[in-house]
């Protein structure tokens, strides 16, 4: 059987999911000056970056070299297009577990870009991986990430208080988790 472009697992109806490569590093470079999506993912302010270190970060993930994280680049279909990065981090193959980082440049926001990266990547740890649940979590002020992610089927199922300082203040990091079961119900509502 040939694999034809609509057939590609990696690949959905506006985005594709290819490996990074060292010419990616100019965009991570860019977007590291979007201090608030910063400050919400990472929690907090990152201190800059020079040239050689992104390099080496960018190297770090060519060719899926980490073991810990797998780093994947969001590219529209329609002209090949950087639009942002989704990784695949935390396997646990014992308990069959797995989580997933995302950030979608300023400029491609609200475009499904990202739930359609992220249905990839969940489809990948739970039909492939043999996965049986996917974890999460963001700050509770992100309320685009917790919209994003109960579209995807996910449940808050915790918080922890008061763990996360940033910009002067407190906050709750709130556990998000949905069961391969519970994707897959979520599943038949998309068109493949």
């Amino acid at each position: 059987m040939t694999i034809t472009d609509s057939s590609y697992f990696w690949e959905g109806t506006k985005i594709r999911l290819r490996a990074t490569q060292r010419s990616d590093w100019e965009q991570w470079k860019l977007e590291s000056k979007d201090s608030e999506a910063i400050r919400l993912m990472e929690w907090g302010i990152e201190l800059p970056k020079n040239d050689i270190d992104v390099v080496e970060i960018s190297d770090k993930f060519d060719n899926f070299k980490d073991n810990f994280r797998k780093m994947f680049a969001i590219e529209t279909l329609s002209n090949n297009r950087l639009v942002g990065f989704i990784n695949l981090n935390s396997l646990d193959h014992k308990n069959g577990v797995f989580s997933f980082g995302l950030g979608v440049n300023r400029g491609y926001r609200n475009n499904g870009y990202a739930t359609e990266a992220t249905r990839i990547l969940m489809r990948y740890g739970f039909y492939e991986l043999r996965m049986q649940k996917c974890n999460s979590s963001c700050v509770e002020i992100n309320e685009a990430s917790l919209k994003f992610h109960r579209n995807l089927g996910f449940i808050e199922e915790g918080r922890r208080r008061r763990i996360i300082y940033m910009n002067g203040k407190f906050y709750d990091n709130i556990l998000l988790g949905v069961t391969r079961e519970e994707f897959d119900e979520i599943e038949k509502h998309y068109e493949r």
